[in-house]
């Protein structure tokens, strides 16, 4: 990528990152970046956004009950 196009996408990042701290979506950086990637890929933005919800719904794998059975 030549430096012109770099700056480009890194200036068109942080406006996006902006606008997502604005709209106070909770979305860090480095997840707005891939989730920009897959839309130029193609990907629909409405499915998409449809399945970052559903993961926020979802609780985080590694959490796991422990239960304590002491006597």
């Amino acid at each position: 990528m030549d430096p012109e196009a770099a700056r480009t996408a890194r200036e068109s990042l942080d406006l996006a990152f902006h606008m997502s701290n604005v709209l106070d979506a909770g979305i860090d950086r480095h997840t707005l970046s891939v989730l920009i990637a897959l839309c130029d890929m193609g990907v629909n933005p409405e499915a998409l956004a449809a399945v970052v919800k559903e993961l926020r719904r979802e609780p985080p794998s590694s959490e796991t009950v422990v239960s304590s059975n002491k006597p």
